[in-house]
């Protein structure tokens, strides 16, 4: 039946300058699509390049859609590729509309994501004119191809045999007069919307819903496309195409998937969403609204057919994953995304026995059941790099365990009076239970040798606190242990594998153990809370200038995650994968272990900062999310504390792109922030004790 169609959104993991593996990855979705009886098909923006690679690569581009044009397979289905492109000096974030090897228009961005990790302003420039239109000059090759010298670029719609199709492109979607508004009134039926849209806790919601508002107050049928995985870049694009009908799902794909290649499809019925739009405040907007130029295309997305058994695909309820879960899944697979790519042999985590080493090793459990899950659904790719990566034996793993065996290695580094007996246990039983490669040492020998050099030196022995000494002795054989613990990580990465006698060698790599809340706190202890690192929505990557083992590595899959949220984490998966030795984590007071353990002292972190992880966290987001400075936060927490902390997901002190902060800051005591504090303080102080006397004297 005509007015039935059958369409396909999908999410492809591309690779920046992988050009042949992402236009075989395009191809591939074009395929299947065309299978599921699909006649339209939509995919991610810049697809042809990867979203993350937004330099100058508009030669490769235009050969990569050139290869599209002339694949007579992918004919007889109309596609909707995105890729960069320069039009007379400027550079477009476009999509191209392709029909049985013609290139129809170019549909370039126009309102640029420019704030959190985005920087496209950088790269393109905004088309910023909606509803205009004007000629693109194709380049010879295409020129030759096509049979015609120009295309349409612009704001167009597409008005096909039996419906009309538009696109807007992510951020548009998100802007407060996206341009499916005056699209819908124009008579667009069909949106498709390509994005580059990278994860973070719970933004899936807000997508949801944007895009259920998007056709739920002027109906229409919705296409979003995004890219999965990790494309180079520090950000893991979270896939979870969808397909809506008047602000319903009746079709999503996967948020954390290791397939590269995802397809979503879904049946519709165009009479619905014609039905949809009888209301009368609708129809007298729309007959007011701009208009905008229409492109004529003989094809008809529905198929005149008498087929029966063929309706609708029904609605169904959005898919939602758990916060726990998401941290579960989505540092997994982009830390899956990266070890393939890299072409390294493993990963090894420095186990302290606290909360933070634990999360990064859990994560590392959480990618090698999903790897095994891939493996028993018939995953090639997947099959194919495993059988390159976990190389000791020339069996397939069949389990979680013993994959991560083969390819993870942790390392508990003690000191005899510094550590205690339960966080070595802890490292020792959280290695068992799943199946790393556990190494348990101590490194008083590298501890003492490096604290000699000072005193054979100067005559001069420096002091534990706890013994007699200074903070400023106390501090630097703190940091001696922490970065001794640093460089034997490194060592060890490299050696392993040779000692493990690992066919073709190799090396692995370094993971961190910095949640957000320590990244935050900058290096002002010494402890494994110290340090300064470069962090993003959901992973950090390592600068090697930092104080401990926990933070310096090559990679932080927890560098964006709270102390409050990773408890949750560890909560959640001591249950769901049945690991009850989790719980004992969870309680455990948390402590960097770089002093000597007496009857009297044992050292603790928040003792050490002077103040709690919650506490902590709270300024992070008051700082980050809510975007006040010292007197804003002070006069915002008199109101506020003592209550529960609000989780704001959309946080993180990344300084390399998402937040935009000094280096280094002028002492507290010389701001005049905190001038303006003590003086408010000391106002509440006096109008808190005329009120005592008032009640007193009563």
């Amino acid at each position: 039946m005509a007015d039935l169609i059958t369409l396909a959104t999908c999410s492809l993991n591309q690779w920046v300058l992988d050009w042949e593996g992402n236009l075989k990855r395009i191809r591939k979705s074009i395929i299947l699509a065309k299978e599921a009886g699909a006649t339209l098909r939509t995919g991610p923006e810049l697809e042809i390049t990867g979203y993350g690679w937004q330099a100058d690569v508009y030669e490769h581009s235009l050969e990569s859609l050139l290869a599209i044009l002339t694949d007579t397979e992918l004919h007889g289905i109309l596609i909707d590729v995105g890729l960069p492109l320069m039009h007379r000096g400027c550079r477009y974030n476009c999509r191209a509309i392709i029909l049985d090897g013609k290139l129809l228009c170019l549909r370039p961005k126009i309102y640029l994501a420019n704030d959190g990790n985005f920087r496209e302003n950088r790269f393109f420039t905004p088309w910023n004119r909606p509803r205009y239109v004007e000629q693109y000059n194709l380049p010879p090759a295409l020129q030759k191809h096509q049979g015609v010298r120009q295309v349409p670029i612009g704001d167009v719609v597409l008005s096909l045999n039996d419906t009309t199709v538009a696109a807007e492109t992510c951020e548009e979607l998100f802007t407060p007069q996206a341009p499916h508004i005056n699209m819908a009134l124009n008579g667009v039926e069909i949106f498709t919307n390509s994005s580059g849209s990278h994860h973070t806790l719970r933004k899936l919601d807000e997508r949801i819903a944007l895009i259920s508002e998007a056709t739920r107050k002027s109906g229409g049928v919705y296409l979003y496309a995004n890219q999965s995985g990790s494309d180079g870049d520090r950000l893991l694009y979270d896939g979870a195409s969808l397909i809506m009908v008047n602000g319903s799902i009746v079709a999503q794909g996967s948020q954390f998937s290791l397939d590269d290649v995802e397809v979503v499809t879904a049946t519709v019925d165009l009479e619905e969403v014609r039905a949809y739009r009888f209301a009368p405040s609708r129809n007298f907007q729309a007959v007011q609204a701009p208009v905008y130029e229409r492109i004529e295309v003989d094809f008809s997305l529905g198929h005149e057919d008498l087929d029966l058994l063929r309706a609708p695909t029904a609605p169904r309820p959005a898919r939602y994953h758990v916060p726990e879960e998401e941290i579960a899944l989505g540092p997994a697979c982009w830390l899956w995304d990266y070890l393939r790519r890299s072409r390294a042999s493993g990963y090894l985590v420095p186990l302290s026995g606290g909360i933070d080493s634990c999360a990064t090793a859990t994560i590392v459990f959480s990618m090698c059941r999903l790897v095994i899950e891939a493996i028993k659904a018939g995953n090639e790719e997947v099959i194919e790099d495993v059988k390159r990566i976990a190389v000791f034996s020339d069996k397939l793993p069949e389990t979680a365990e013993e994959f991560c065996n083969q390819i993870f290695h942790t390392v508990y580094m003690g000191m005899e009076k510094q550590s205690s007996k339960e966080t070595r246990q802890r490292a020792k039983d959280l290695a068992e239970r799943i199946g790393s490669y556990h190494t348990d040492m101590n490194i008083d020998d590298t501890f003492h040798a490096t604290k000699n050099l000072l005193t054979q030196g100067t005559g001069f022995e420096p002091k534990f606190k706890v013994h007699g000494g200074s903070a400023t002795e106390n501090l630097a054989l703190q940091n001696i242990q922490a970065r001794s613990r640093m460089v034997i990580a490194y060592y060890y990465a490299q050696m392993l594998p040779t000692v493990r006698q690992r066919p073709g060698g190799g090396s692995l790599l370094v993971l961190g153990s910095s949640n957000v809340d320590e990244c935050l706190r900058g290096c002002e202890c010494a402890s494994k809370k110290a340090t300064a690192m470069l962090t993003n929505d959901v992973f950090q990557t390592s600068q090697n200038t930092n104080d401990r083992s926990c933070s310096s590595a090559d990679l932080n899959p927890i560098g964006a995650v709270s102390k409050r949220d990773l408890k949750s984490f560890i909560s959640w998966a001591a249950k769901n994968f049945d690991m009850p030795i989790l719980e004992e984590f969870i309680h455990a007071t948390p402590t960097a272990e770089l002093e000597p353990i007496t009857e009297n002292y044992v050292q603790s972190d928040e003792v050490d900062m002077g103040m709690t992880y919650d506490e902590l966290a709270r300024f992070g987001r008051l700082r980050k999310e809510s975007k006040l400075g010292p007197y804003g936060m002070f006069l915002r927490l008199v109101e506020e504390w003592g209550g529960e902390a609000v989780h704001v997901e959309n946080y993180s002190p990344d300084d390399h792109r998402f937040d935009l902060r000094p280096l280094f800051y002028p002492p507290a005591f010389q701001g005049w922030s905190f001038q303006k504090i003590d003086k408010r303080v000391e106002a509440l102080e006096k109008a808190l004790e005329k009120k005592q006397a008032a009640s007193a004297s009563k």
